[in-house]
C-alpha cells in the first residue's frame, strides 16, 4: 500500500451540522460513580480495561444527554458502560456464542426473576432497576423490544464476521441501526425527559423521518470516525465505509467524501422534519425530536475529545481532518478473564 493510501481526509461533519453542543453539569460525579460501579466487577482483561478507560463512555453521555438530571445521567452512564461490556465480549465471539451472550442480556433486562448467576446478568439487572424506577410503561416495553433487536443484530454481525461477508448497503442499514445501539440510546431520551410517548407517535411519518435521519447520521458519522480504529483491530465488516467501498468499488477517500455529502443530507432532513412536526403529536414529541439533535452534534464533538478513535492525535485530527491508518494490531488474549467467555 502506498503512503498516500495509508491516510485519508475525514469529511468536515462539524461544519455541516449547525446544532448546538453542550455538556452536563453532573458529569464529573455521575461518571465517577458509574465507572467505579462497572470496574467493581473486574471483568476486563488489561487491554480491554485500558480501552474502556480511553473510550470515555461517560463523557459521551455528558454531551448527548446534556439536559439530564443527576440520577438520569448516572443511569445513562451505567447503560453505555453495560453496552461496552456486551459489545467487547461479543466482538471476540462466534455467532453462536454472541447469541448466547445476547440472551443473557435480554432475559436479565426483561424478567425480574431470571438470573443465570453470571456477572453480565447481575450488571444488567442492576441497570434495569435504575431504569424502571422512572421509565414509563410504553417506554419500558419499547426498550425491551429494542434490546432484543440489538442483541439479534450483534449476533448477526458476529456471524458475518465469521463468514467474512460484507452486506450490501440496503441490507446493512437496518443491521447498523440496531447493532449500533443508537436506537436504545434514543429510547433513553423518554426516560430522561420523564415522558412516555404514545405508540401512534412512532407511526407518524414526519416524526419517523426525523428519527431515522438522526439515527443514520449518528451511525454513518461514527463509522467514518471509527474506521481507522476498527481496521487496526481487523473488524472492518461492520462499518458503512467498508460496505460502500465493497459495493461501489470506490477508494477510501472517495467513500469518506460520499459519507460527508450524505450526512449533510441527513442533517437537512432532520431539521426540515423537525420544523414540520404536527402539533397534534403534542409537546413531548417535539421535545423528544429536539433531544435527538443533541445526539447528532454531541457524538461528533465527543469523538475528538477522547483517544478512542484517533489516539493521541485526536486534537490534531480535529484540526487537519487527516487520519493516518494504523497497522494491524496483534494481541494475545490467552489470559482473558473467564467471565468474558
Amino acid at each position: 500500500m502506498t503512503a498516500s493510501s495509508r491516510q485519508f481526509r475525514l469529511p468536515d461533519l462539524l461544519a455541516s451540522c449547525p446544532l448546538k453542543d453542550a455538556t452536563n453539569p453532573h458529569y464529573k460525579e455521575a461518571s465517577a460513580e458509574s465507572r467505579a460501579w462497572i470496574n467493581g466487577y473486574n471483568i476486563f482483561t488489561d487491554r480491554k480495561r485500558a480501552f474502556f478507560v480511553q473510550g470515555s463512555n461517560e463523557l459521551l453521555c455528558s454531551h448527548v444527554y446534556a439536559y439530564a438530571g443527576y440520577e438520569q445521567l448516572r443511569t445513562t452512564c451505567d447503560f453505555v458502560n453495560l453496552l461496552f461490556v456486551v459489545d467487547e465480549v461479543s466482538d471476540d465471539q462466534s455467532g453462536m456464542d454472541a447469541r448466547a451472550t445476547g440472551q443473557v442480556f435480554v432475559k436479565a433486562m426483561k424478567y425480574s426473576d431470571w438470573d443465570d448467576g453470571s456477572i453480565l446478568a447481575k450488571i444488567t439487572k442492576e441497570f434495569r432497576a435504575r431504569f424502571l424506577r422512572l421509565a414509563g410503561p410504553r417506554n419500558v416495553r419499547r426498550f425491551a423490544e429494542l434490546c432484543e433487536r440489538y442483541t439479534d443484530c450483534v449476533a448477526t454481525e458476529a456471524e458475518l464476521r465469521e463468514q467474512g461477508e460484507v452486506l450490501s448497503t440496503e441490507a446493512f442499514k437496518p443491521l447498523r441501526r440496531n447493532n449500533s445501539a443508537v436506537l436504545l440510546c434514543f429510547s433513553l431520551v423518554e426516560y430522561i425527559l420523564g415522558i412516555d410517548l404514545d405508540d401512534e407517535v412512532y407511526e407518524d411519518a414526519t416524526f419517523m423521518e426525523a428519527y431515522w435521519a438522526a439515527c443514520d447520521f449518528v451511525c454513518w458519522s461514527n463509522d467514518v470516525y471509527s474506521y481507522d480504529m476498527e481496521q487496526s483491530k481487523g473488524h472492518t465488516g461492520n462499518n458503512i465505509v467498508t460496505v460502500l467501498m465493497t459495493e461501489n468499488h470506490t477508494s477510501l477517500q472517495d467513500t469518506a467524501d460520499y459519507i460527508g455529502d450524505y450526512c449533510k443530507q441527513l442533517v437537512d432532513q432532520y431539521i426540515s422534519a423537525k420544523k414540520q412536526l404536527s402539533p397534534s403529536l403534542g409537546p413531548d414529541a417535539v421535545r423528544f425530536v429536539d433531544a435527538l439533535g443533541q445526539w447528532m452534534i454531541g457524538n461528533l464533538v465527543w469523538s475528538f475529545e477522547t483517544v478512542r478513535y484517533f489516539g493521541a492525535r485526536h486534537l490534531q485530527v480535529k484540526d487537519s481532518l487527516i487520519v493516518c491508518l494504523r497497522p494491524r494490531e496483534l494481541h494475545d488474549d490467552s489470559g482473558s478473564e473467564s467471565e468474558e467467555d
